[in-house]
């Protein structure tokens, strides 16, 4: 069994390839492997579904928790549905290779990475991404590869490549990009509020790294002794030249209809009537209502982009001119906070709810498990578009836009020692034209504000979008979907006035070059500094104080030591405390106790209650405490959980007593005086210097 293997040193360490061992029966497979992280990608190609001009490609990312020698999580003991993680590595590896294949190829293709071996500290993601460039090209597909991928970090000492699951936790910057050897053409970041210089440079630095691996990948190609696909890229444009030619004019006019579903349904009718022109049923050589929509499509498709590149967009505005804001907060009377945010046609309804550390949602994977205290899930519902389809959960899409919008908001949550709310804000998509994503941003921010969370700095997102042609090109500030379905780039940034915090490039073309992407970024930023201006005039600054409808939380530190006093035997205790006070407490390892109840008389009792049990017993305060048991010589009372004194019969009362259970019997509540503690921590109490002598 031959194998063909290829390595190039990335980032410190060895990217390894290697082909003709595993998966042999697959169009193309590799075995990519760097430090203890190894990904086996297999490639596969299938016949046409039939049907409209969809490219059927389907990727699929999968962690095997024994690569990690783990168990997977839960009753069943194999692994099930993908996570959110796996989702959004899908999402990765398809963005930059979908617009690699010729226009007119709609054969089927799958994907499917599996991760055999994890380290734990190297992510397998950027591998899964090498791996299907490396699959697809030494396949006979024709794939206008090979590209490369790689993943930045940044450090107090600079750029990192490849950066480690330890060194991401200090970075202040985790970018991915993908591109071939002469453009960049995929980009997704997330940073804390990085200036836009220093993003183009981290970019730029990560294609250097591309080139290395796209040149190894070529290196497999010659190895492999690979030979292009002879694939036939022409297409019949006989229907297309016809339509051009005979409905160009009515189409451009329906493309200045002002309203995206009027517009929509203009176009409808011209194309009913090129169908009822150009369908003969009666006749063998008609072409079919899918030959007609297709050619119509592509029609449609030059006479928004001629208008754009004439510098007339379809709905009028400027190049860098953004659509009518509108937003408000505090819209529904019983949520913990709510803020509407429209941008055009594009409308999101954003709301929160805060919790406890109970409330935070819990990570599995092949790394460690950890939690988080911030959360955003994103709808996008039929009705937002004016369709009607199955109702279904999430998909990847809606996965894919939250976890966008989340992560651009990660970098101005306060921390939990600020806020130790748990937070989750749900963005709902009412209406969509054109970057729903970056409108869950902005309405994000509001919502967080309306909410009383003292973000660090407003966030707000805007997508920019492009059309080039050999002729020139044309980028568009805050596009529309018609800007978006028919042009090449969907350019997504968010940030504060500082900074980037959220970066995502997707296109349609092989790539953009440096020009591009800087002119982009600058437009972004102007466009961003314009609607966190409009949004502060909606909201200042967070809310003083969070919602009366929301749970009320503190946070305080105890003596680890003490934990097991909170706690009691069997949790006795600590019980006995959330039923008397109607609250939820958690302790930490480090002594970190979280109370959280409905109301504050509810949390401030549970708190003093705390206190009382976990401080230090001083000399010269006074106890009420329960008499634990009696001796001849005294009284034992508890002053706190586990910690009692002795109240001498001498220290009872002034005058002479004769028996202690003259004064008090067990179970009795006494109050009393820490009159010493001496070398043993005995504690000495008293309880007659509290009462008044008589003459």
């Amino acid at each position: 069994m031959q194998a063909v293997v290829v390595e190039r040193e990335i980032g410190g360490a060895t990217l390894r390839v290697e082909t003709g061992k595993l998966a042999k029966q697959a169009s193309g497979a590799v075995l990519v492997t760097y430090e203890g992280t190894a990904v086996l990608t297999a490639v596969t190609e299938g016949p046409p579904r039939g049907g409209g001009d969809f490219f059927p490609l389907t990727v699929d990312y999968r962690e095997r928790t024994y690569a990690a020698g783990k168990f997977p999580g839960g009753f069943k003991k194999r692994e099930g549905a993908p996570s959110v993680k796996e989702i959004l590595t899908m999402r990765l590896t398809d963005r930059p290779i979908r617009p690699l294949f010729p226009k007119s190829y709609l054969n089927e293709v799958q994907i499917m990475s599996t991760v055999l071996s994890s380290d734990r500290e190297n992510d397998a993601d950027v591998l899964s991404m090498i791996g299907a460039s490396a699959a697809l090209s030494i396949a006979q597909l024709p794939f206008h590869g090979p590209i490369g991928a790689v993943r930045i970090g940044k450090t107090e000492e600079g750029l990192v490549i490849l950066p480690t699951v330890s060194e991401l936790a200090e970075s202040s910057l985790d970018l991915v990009v993908a591109g071939s050897a002469d453009a960049v053409c995929m980009i997704e970041g997330f940073g804390k509020e990085i200036p836009e210089d220093e993003m183009v440079e981290a970019i730029l630095a990560a294609h250097e790294q591309i080139r290395e691996i796209v040149g190894l990948i070529e290196e497999l190609r010659e190895k492999t002794g690979w030979k292009p696909v002879e694939y036939d890229e022409s297409v019949d444009t006989s229907l297309y030249d016809k339509i051009l030619a005979s409905h160009k004019d009515a189409i451009r006019d329906a493309k200045a209809t002002e309203g995206k579903l009027a517009r929509a349904a203009v176009i409808d009718e011209v194309l009913a009537k090129v169908k009822e022109e150009l369908i003969d049923p009666e006749s063998d050589d008609s072409p079919t209502e899918d030959d007609v929509y297709n050619a119509f499509h592509q029609v449609e498709r030059r006479v928004v982009r001629d208008r754009i590149l004439e510098g007339v967009r379809p709905d009028g505005r400027t190049a860098e001119e953004i659509r009518p804001l509108y937003s408000e907060v505090g819209l529904l009377p019983n949520v913990h906070g709510s803020s509407l945010f429209q941008r055009g046609e594009t409308q999101s309804l954003t709301v929160s709810t805060l919790g406890s550390v109970s409330d935070e949602q819990r990570v599995d994977g092949l790394q460690e498990e950890y939690t988080k205290k911030f959360m955003l899930d994103y709808n996008f519902p039929p009705f937002s578009v004016g369709e009607c389809r199955m109702i279904r959960g999430p998909g990847r899409r809606e996965i894919g836009h939250g976890a966008l919008a989340e992560r651009s908001l990660v970098p101005v949550i306060p921390p939990a020692d600020k806020f130790p709310y748990t937070i989750r804000l749900v963005s709902e998509i009412l209406e969509s034209n054109g970057s729903s994503s970056m409108a869950s941003v902005c309405a994000g921010t509001l919502c967080l504000m309306d909410s009383g969370v003292p973000i660090k700095d407003p966030v707000a997102g805007i997508s920019i979008g492009l059309v080039k042609e050999e002729s020139g090109f044309a980028i568009l500030t805050d596009i529309m979907g018609d800007e978006d379905h028919f042009g090449d780039m969907d350019f997504k940034v968010a940030g504060t006035q500082r900074g980037i915090t959220g970066i995502q490039l997707d296109l349609k073309i092989t790539g953009i070059d440096e020009q591009i992407i800087r002119d982009t970024l600058a437009m972004a930023r102007s466009a961003r500094i314009e609607i966190l201006r409009h949004m502060l005039r909606t909201l200042k600054r967070p809310n003083k104080e969070i919602s009366p409808n929301a749970p009320r939380l503190y946070r305080m530190k105890i003596n680890s030591e003490k934990i097991g006093m909170v706690i009691g035997p069997g949790g006795k205790h600590i019980r006995a405390l959330q039923e008397e006070t109607k609250t939820d407490i958690s302790l930490e390892d480090d002594g970190t106790v979280t109370i959280t109840g409905l109301d504050a008389a509810g949390c401030d009792a549970a708190r003093d209650r705390i206190e009382a049990i976990t401080e230090d017993v001083k000399v010269g305060k006074v106890y009420k405490g329960r008499v634990s048991s009696i001796t001849d010589f005294g009284a034992f009372i508890e002053l706190v959980p586990g910690r009692d004194g002795l109240c001498h019969i001498s220290e009872l009362d002034h005058g002479f007593v004769s028996s202690v259970t003259d004064i008090c019997k067990i179970g009795d509540t006494l109050e009393v005086k820490v009159i010493g503690i001496d070398d043993h921590d005995r504690v000495k109490l008293s309880r007659k210097v509290l009462l008044k002598k008589e003459d």
